[in-house]
Formats: structure tokens, C-alpha cells, sequence
């Protein structure tokens, strides 16, 4: 039997595969998630202002978005499993130099360049394309949802690991361990190995890459989720980031802060398996547009509401429950609109749009923070950009592009 006609991992078994693209979004999604417990330790060790802690996460950000292109790009042309094994020694390496970042200049490089340079190749993008490429179309939904659940899996594991290390063993350590828990990801990604050559669209007329990118970015429905999809990393970027120093400055404890950013990624386990299921019984564009009206009703609430343990969990439940529940509609599309081809890149260039919109959530938390003495003013921004985004999705049309070639 040739390599080409042997049944591939994903046929056989897939549950597999599933399991490990999701213990890799798990392990890669935590730490990011847990940035903001960092922020006092290190501004006030080295005496520091809030925006250039936050200049360095808003960097990681937009790095994160500007490799994830070429990251999905290289996966599309030569399989996941090299993307991952390079993005993971990068993020490990970045996440232990930030521990010896005693300067702006080494922060920035370190959590800002390195971790989101590793983030770019090894973070839950990639697996959703491996996922996209590798599985029957039939586990596909399901597996976005499961995939992004796993990332919010995360959120909920490593915030209050971090607090926890952070006071018992200190936070130089705790990034140590960290970036020793991202060579988790070399093993799981053996599952997800999968030969391009064996691709389905192998046997379908070829399109290039330029030509992909010339199709999709003329093609107004995805222009419009690409510019709803910057929102969601505002939003996303400066809660992780500025949360848990908002809520201390509201007078409640550092402990208060990593419940809530946990609660956030155990509530969006349910709302991003709960996305995946809807995402294929609903119209995606109706889906997304609730997601965003919601959450600028639960960001509304939030700020009104006087801060106390109750609102702010109050606050990481409902948020959590449309924290990530946009990725596997959003991914869908994509993949609707132009086949599983590009899907990395294709996806990598909405993420990047995602990632433009949390460099300044989390750029603007830090400066407007220095110049205005609070985070009241993103806030409201927060709210504002929801509902234009709402507004945004409902106009996107919901099918394949129209070309000599099918959608795989």
C-alpha cells in the first residue's frame, strides 16, 4: 500500500489527534493568560509604569498576529508538527528571559518579541488548522469547539497557578516554570504530524499563495469578519492584561484577579464547545453578532456595577461564556468561504486583525492608565467597539467563493 492510499492518524484515529491539538492549546494558552499577575510584581521591582509592562504585552500581541500568517503559511506548505516544535522553543526561551528582564528593552524583546513569536507557531491558530486539514468533516465543529475549550482549559489552570507560585516561591521562578511546561507541546504534536502531499486538495488544480490572498482580501464578506474579529482581541487582551491591577485598584485582593481571569476560561470551556455546536445549526454571522452585543452589555454591567468578589466573578462567568466562542464560527467562515487549501494562512490573516485590536487594548489600558488615572475610558471603548462589530457580521455572506475549484 502507497504512503498516498494508507489511511492517515486523523482517519484512524482521530480522537487522538483531537486530544493532543488540545493539550497543546491548553499548555501554550496558559501562561499568556496569566500575563497580568505579573504586572505589579514587575513594576514595582524595577519601578516601572504600567504602560511600558503593558507596551511589552501589547508587542507580544501584535507579533503573535504578524507571525501567524507565515506560521500558518509554512504549516499550509510543509505540515503543523515543525511550526510547533519551533514555536514552542521559542515561547519556553521568551518566557524564561522575561524572568531576567531587568530592563524595558529586554522585557519587550522577551515577553513581547520571543513569547509572541512562539505563540505564533505553536498556539491554538495552528491546531485549528491541523484540525481543519487532518479530520473528517464530520468532527470538524465539534474539534474548533474542543480546541478553543481547551485553550480556556488554560486560562482556568495557570492564573491561579500562577498566583500561587507568585507567593509561595516567587514570580522570577514561576516564569522559569513556565517556559519548562511549553516543551509539553514537542510530544503532543506528534499526533497532529501530517504529510501536505496527502492532503486532500492534492488532487484538486493548484492555487498559489498570492492568488489565495489576492481572493480573499477582495472578497468583501471576509474583509467584514476580519474587522469584527479586531473587537474580540481588544477586548481579550486588555482584560488579561489589566484586569486583575483593576480590580486591586477597586480595592479588592490580587486573588480576586486570578479567579476571575480562571472563571473566565472555565466558563468559555462551555461557551466554546457550546459555539462549535451552534456554529454548525445556526448562521455563523447571527452567532457572531450576539456574542459581540452580549458582551458589550456584560462589559456595561461590569463597569456600572459597584466592584466587589461577587461582580467580578459575576463578570468572569458571563464573559467567560463568550471569551473564545468566537474562534470556531470565525474559523468556520473562513473555511467555508475558501476550503481547507489556506486555512492557516487564511485564518492567520483574521487572527492578525484580532491581534492588532488586543495590541491597543493593551497598549491603550497602560497609557490612558498614566495619563488619566484609570481604565475608565477603555471601558467604554470596549462597549462602543461590540456593538459596531455586531453590526459589522450581520451583513456577511454565508458561502463558498465562487472559482474553478472547489472548497475542500
Amino acid at each position: 500500500m502507497s504512503a498516498a492510499a494508507r489511511p492517515s492518524l486523523a482517519a484512524r484515529a482521530p480522537l487522538l489527534v483531537v486530544l493532543c491539538g488540545c493539550l497543546i492549546a491548553m499548555v501554550t494558552f496558559g501562561p499568556r493568560a496569566s500575563s497580568g499577575l505579573f504586572l505589579l510584581p514587575m513594576t514595582s521591582t524595577y519601578g516601572w509604569g504600567r504602560d511600558t509592562f503593558g507596551l511589552a504585552i501589547a508587542i507580544q500581541n501584535l507579533v503573535w498576529g504578524l507571525g501567524t500568517p507565515f506560521a500558518g503559511a509554512i504549516a499550509d506548505r510543509f505540515g503543523v508538527m515543525r511550526v510547533l516544535w519551533v514555536g514552542a522553543l521559542f515561547y519556553a526561551v521568551g518566557l524564561i528571559l522575561m524572568a531576567y528582564s531587568s530592563t524595558p528593552l529586554l522585557l519587550h524583546l522577551s515577553a513581547g518579541a520571543l513569547v509572541g513569536f512562539g505563540l505564533s507557531g505553536s498556539s491554538f491558530n495552528i491546531v485549528l488548522a491541523a484540525f481543519g486539514k487532518m479530520l473528517p468533516e464530520r468532527w470538524r465543529p465539534l474539534a474548533f469547539g474542543a480546541g478553543t475549550a481547551a485553550g480556556s482549559f488554560g486560562q482556568f489552570l495557570f492564573p491561579p497557578l500562577a498566583a500561587g507560585l507568585n507567593a509561595s516561591v516567587g514570580w522570577h521562578e514561576t516564569l522559569i516554570v513556565f517556559g519548562f511546561v511549553m516543551l509539553l507541546v514537542i510530544p503532543f504534536s506528534l499526533a497532529l504530524a501530517n504529510s501536505p502531499a496527502a492532503s486532500k486538495t492534492a488532487n484538486l488544480p493548484q492555487q498559489s499563495i498570492a492568488a489565495a490572498l489576492g481572493e480573499a482580501f477582495g472578497h468583501r464578506s471576509y474583509v467584514l469578519l476580519i474587522l469584527g474579529f479586531f473587537t474580540c482581541g481588544f477586548q481579550l487582551a486588555f482584560v488579561t492584561t489589566h484586569l486583575p491591577a483593576y480590580l486591586i485598584d477597586r480595592g479588592l485582593s490580587i486573588s480576586v484577579g486570578g479567579w476571575t481571569l480562571a472563571v473566565i476560561g472555565l466558563a468559555n470551556m462551555v461557551g466554546s464547545l457550546a459555539s462549535g455546536w451552534l456554529s454548525s445549526r445556526m448562521p455563523r454571522r447571527y452567532l457572531l453578532a450576539g456574542i459581540y452585543f452580549a458582551r458589550g452589555l456584560a462589559i456595561m454591567a461590569f463597569v456600572l456595577l459597584p466592584a466587589s468578589p461577587v461582580t467580578s466573578i459575576g463578570f468572569g462567568v458571563v464573559m467567560g461564556l463568550l471569551w473564545l466562542s468566537t474562534v470556531p464560527p470565525t474559523s468556520g467562515l473562513v473555511m467555508l468561504m475558501f476550503g481547507t487549501r489556506y486555512l492557516a494562512m487564511l485564518y492567520g490573516f483574521a487572527f492578525f486583525s484580532h491581534q492588532v485590536g488586543g495590541f491597543l487594548g493593551v497598549w491603550l489600558g497602560g497609557v490612558l492608565y498614566e495619563a488619566l488615572g484609570s481604565y475608565d475610558l477603555v471601558w467604554w471603548l470596549s462597549v462602543a467597539l461590540s456593538f459596531a462589530s455586531a453590526v459589522i457580521n450581520l451583513p456577511i455572506v454565508e458561502r463558498p467563493v465562487e472559482r474553478g475549484l472547489k472548497p475542500a
